[in-house]
């Protein structure tokens, strides 16, 4: 297996925690209620944490000489190959809500599989990160079960929200070539194994949180492509803004 290809697989790794925690980072100071402020928060500094582990493999491995920050703050749109799912916007906190959820309930199997990864950097880099994940999908879990079974108007909003996520949950298990070849080198898992996790184990928690799963919705995919949804570009925009109005700039 060539580099060209844990590259690929670190880019997108990265690209996703980067931009999940960039939406979530959007709530501190804004959340419903003080304890998720701080949590919420916290959530987004793990990610961010994970994006340096990633974005560093995935510069070491570049042809050019670039950093993780480089990766972060000076590629375009099409240059990030992040799932459509982390993009969309926050919403209200329950769309944030489900939206981690149905991340998490993906991420945890990925990581857990990637530690037995025959790459070491990309082993190393999943058992920092699944003891951190382990974290976000038991919360994330708990929060989903507690506001889908609770007051009608909460049960609305949790439903409201997996009905217009749930068409972004296909891509994250969908293999293209190059995950086809990861898994047949035993750098990555078999997403098809990680599709029956995924389905398990969202069937049983919305099931204990009284929501239905959408029936007959068209998958949306392309994020792997470096095709994004339209809110990705403003996004990306007030993300990258103080890096490319000032170039090089250092806290």
């Amino acid at each position: 297996m060539d580099d060209n290809s844990v590259h690929e697989l670190a880019l997108r790794m990265g690209d996703n925690c980067l931009i999940l925690g960039q939406g979530l980072s959007a709530w501190c100071g804004h959340a419903p209620a003080l304890e998720e402020d701080i949590a919420l928060a916290n959530i987004a500094l793990d990610l961010i944490g994970q994006t340096k582990h990633w974005l560093g493999l995935a510069a070491d491995l570049s042809s050019e000489k670039k950093t993780a920050d480089d990766l972060a703050f000076l590629r375009d749109v099409r240059e990030f190959k992040n799932c459509l799912l982390v993009e969309q916007s926050n919403g209200d906190y329950g769309n944030t809500l489900m939206r981690q959820f149905l991340f998490d309930a993906w991420h945890y199997p990925v990581l857990e599989a990637l530690v037995k990864s025959s790459d070491k950097r990309i082993a190393d880099i999943a058992e920092k990160s699944i003891k951190e994940v382990t974290y976000h999908l038991e919360r994330s879990t708990d929060l989903v079960i507690r506001l889908g079974d609770g007051s009608a108007e909460s049960n609305k909003r949790m439903q409201g929200a997996l009905n217009r996520l749930w068409r972004y949950t296909g891509e994250l298990t969908e293999p293209d070539s190059i995950d086809d070849a990861l898994a047949d080198s035993g750098i990555a898992p078999d997403l098809g194994e990680i599709r029956k996790k995924h389905t398990q184990y969202l069937a049983a928690a919305l099931r204990e949180a009284m929501l239905t799963i959408p029936d007959g919705e068209q998958m949306q995919s392309g994020g792997k492509r470096g095709l994004h949804t339209e809110g990705f570009g403003y996004l990306l925009g007030e993300m990258q803004v103080l890096q490319r109005s000032n170039p090089g700039a250092k806290w």
